[in-house]
């Protein structure tokens, strides 16, 4: 069952059509409230565009505190920025155009799926004895394959819904999470930017994108200027939480060492390490894990992957271990079946399991499953302003 809040009697039809199931209609937010305390099994409310915004807000942020796993959708007869932003940080999950009944019914449908992922009638505790593994996947020079890599190694470590996981698409100017996965940004990291301070897992639950159960993404903003307006500290707040929710978040990174990925190397448990068999790439990680063993990064956290790897084109295996001074842990074949995948929005991984790409993916995600998780140490800074971790 769901409840649907307005007074505006001819929108009752379409919109519990839209929400599909069993509705049940009220004229005010306390009606609401009387019907949440008799079922403690709801877990949506459809506010209409006709209920005064205050009083919506105020209703969604008392619930978000004392009920989690409610959803609220908040209908309005146009979307404004301004009231995007202060529904999110209310703990809204969804704004929607009330006349957009597809919209609608979407909405409805994804804020059914977030519930599932909080335990009916439990509150996350602010520590929890099992946290998640994070994988960050990095290179400082594009074209290495590094989306690829992390939206595959997702989908493995998901594993058909045996595990709940989560990709983040850190690269903020120019992620490809989105097109590479053929999802809408609908929200965005930007979007926790309402939030900062205060962020909690149900305010995080609402920047989450559904790809299948069980894997969901938090997307890069759409307009590159917004990536200048998040915090590293902001990028923290979200990882520590997606921990909590998540068996393991799979983190796509901008080809190069900034604050946000700077952040999130100090909380990975796994920093997988891409490079591709050409001399200025080898050079590029060669850079990389100096840098990392100058910050002070365990070395034990690193997985080398060496990706496209092509007998044709002159360089060994020893070659690459020679010029990095460092082993290489996996392999991953070049094949024309990989750019075919990016393009049809569908990974190798799902597309063909049997594939040997689709076997050096696994292996990445087998090094993950067995290593160890790590703690997170505290952050400082260092040479150059870089953070170093104390140890």
């Amino acid at each position: 069952m769901a409840i649907l809040c307005t007074n505006t009697k001819a929108v009752v039809p379409p919109l519990a059509g839209a929400m599909g199931g069993e509705v049940s209609q009220v004229d005010d937010l306390a009606a609401a409230e009387r019907l949440l305390a008799s079922d403690p099994l709801e877990t949506l409310v459809v506010i209409g565009s006709d209920v005064d915004l205050a009083e919506a807000l105020e209703f969604t942020a008392a619930q978000r505190l004392a009920r989690p796993v409610l959803g609220v959708v908040l209908l309005r007869e146009r979307l404004e920025v301004a009231v995007l932003a202060l529904a999110i940080r209310a703990g809204v999950r969804e704004v929607v155009p009330e006349s957009d009944l597809d919209l609608v019914a979407q909405s409805c449908l994804r804020s059914r799926d977030l519930s599932r992922v909080t335990p009916v009638g439990v509150t996350i505790p602010a520590q929890q004895s099992t946290e998640g593994k994070v994988a960050v996947v990095f290179a400082t020079k594009g074209g290495c394959g590094k989306t690829t890599t992390a939206t595959n190694l997702a989908v493995t470590l998901h594993a058909g819904g045996a595990n709940r996981v989560c990709l983040v698409d850190l690269d903020l100017a120019f992620g490809d999470v989105a097109i590479s996965l053929q999802l809408t940004p609908l929200r965005t990291l930007v979007d926790a930017m309402a939030m900062d301070g205060q962020l909690d897992e149900t305010g995080v639950s609402g920047l989450l994108t559904r790809y299948r159960p069980g894997l969901d993404c938090v997307l890069a903003p759409v307009e590159p200027g917004d990536s200048e307006q998040i915090p590293a500290s902001l990028i923290t707040d979200v990882l520590r939480l997606l921990r909590r929710m998540f068996d393991y978040v799979v983190i796509d990174t901008p080809p190069q060492f900034n604050e946000h990925v700077l952040a999130v190397l100090d909380e990975a448990d796994h920093h997988v390490l891409l490079t591709t068999p050409d001399v200025p790439t080898l050079k590029n990680l060669r850079l990389t894990i100096d840098m990392l063993d100058m910050l002070s990064y365990p070395r034990d956290r690193r997985v080398i992957v060496l990706n496209r790897e092509d007998s044709r084109v002159g360089l060994t295996v020893s070659d690459v271990e020679s010029v990095v001074k460092t082993s290489v842990a996996v392999r991953v074949p070049a094949s024309l079946a990989v750019p075919a995948s990016i393009n049809r929005g569908v990974p190798i991984t799902v597309e063909r399991p049997d594939h040997p790409v689709s076997a050096g993916f696994r292996e990445i995600a087998t090094r993950i499953l067995a290593g160890a998780k790590h703690e997170p140490a505290a952050a400082r800074r260092g040479l150059f302003g870089l953070r170093r971790r104390s140890g």
